[in-house]
């Protein structure tokens, strides 16, 4: 069974025609129509990316899910054990902290350009992606869709950079890092890592959900839902 984007993909067509050349080529789809495999793929998007990023904008979303946390990058890292070095763990922990505050506030504010992004898939590029290995969606996503959606997301994280303090508690500790005697000094571009990394842990959350109801017949939880996957199953 392909991935769930790929079903995603499918529902922004706006061709009937174009959606049976799709139907036409899964002999299992019996009696579903081309309206109700639209509902059903709208109802995939909606578990698919809603229900799994919807989690990364709660507190701690980010910075208390191991599989998407935001750690410091590798030119930080000395700036944190530098910190600790001084007595100043506190102010460390709460620098790796509001970096992941600003995630979580962020992609509460950009999830609908997520999500308009992914609808400009056409027709030939999810033809593509359904013949593709299963990989195929993931890769298509990544490569065609990241360019325009940092464009969007780095002023979301700039700003919450100031909604959540990040960028005073920043400030505080590359100067305190920058007065010890002897360091290399550093001014990292912190809004570009934070909207990379960002957008990596919307990416690793949708995968959960469509593995979830890619694999798992009981997460479909619709009869629509069980109707359109079924006929991923058999292909």
């Amino acid at each position: 069974m392909k991935k769930v984007l790929i079903l995603v993909v499918v529902f922004t067509l706006s061709s009937c025609a174009e959606l049976q050349q799709i139907a036409t080529q899964y002999p299992g789809l019996g009696t579903i129509g081309t309206v109700d495999i639209s509902g059903g793929l709208k109802e995939a998007l909606n578990n698919g990316i809603t229900k799994q990023v919807t989690k990364l904008t709660a507190t701690d979303g980010f910075y208390k899910n191991a599989a998407v946390k935001i750690l410091l990058p590798e030119e930080l890292r000395k700036v944190d054990s530098g910190l600790r070095s001084i007595g100043l763990s506190s102010l460390a922990d709460e620098g790796l902290k509001v970096l992941n505050r600003a995630a979580e506030d962020a992609v509460k504010e950009a999830t609908p350009i997520f999500v308009s992004a992914i609808t400009n898939m056409n027709f030939t590029d999810a033809k593509t992606i359904l013949l593709g290995n299963n990989m195929a969606a993931t890769t298509y996503l990544q490569n065609s869709t990241s360019t325009a959606l940092y464009a969007k997301f780095n002023p979301v994280i700039k700003n919450s950079f100031s909604k959540v303090g990040a960028d005073k508690v920043w400030t505080n500790i590359i100067n305190k890092y920058n007065s010890i005697p002897l360091v290399n000094k550093v001014n990292p571009d912190l809004n570009d890592y934070v909207t990379t990394q960002a957008m990596n842990g919307v990416f690793k959350m949708i995968a959960v959900e469509e593995k979830n109801i890619r694999t798992n017949i009981t997460s479909r939880t619709s009869p629509l839902l069980q109707s359109v996957f079924a006929m991923q199953d058999n292909k």
